[in-house]
């Protein structure tokens, strides 16, 4: 195998720049190579009482030795008080992304 492995991060925000402030953040700390910000509808249940809202998510491209502290940082600078992220290691990379991540 040629370079990294490696695993994505998804995450929801409020709106697309407190996203991208924190995906510059996690740029520049080199614990991500790429954030895709995206926009989301969301439907959820909080505090027991069911809500809709319109949000920003990113997916965040990392290797997968970053993972973890990646997802530690993020769950510290994020501006929510529960915020929502998953993160997972890929099971299949093609090899010139592999690449890419070694590069962070």
């Amino acid at each position: 195998m040629t370079g990294a492995d490696a695993a994505l991060i998804w995450c929801p925000f409020a709106d697309e720049d407190s996203a991208a402030a924190i995906a510059g953040q996690l740029l520049d700390e080199a614990l991500i190579a790429c954030a895709n910000l995206l926009p989301v509808r969301s439907l959820y249940i909080w505090n027991g009482e069911r809500g809709e809202g319109r949000e920003c998510a990113a997916l965040f491209k990392t290797r997968a030795d970053l993972l973890d502290r990646a997802i530690a940082r993020l769950e510290a600078v994020h501006p929510y008080d529960t915020p929502a992220i998953s993160g997972w290691r890929c099971d299949g990379t093609g090899t010139s992304m592999r690449e890419w991540l070694a590069t962070i």
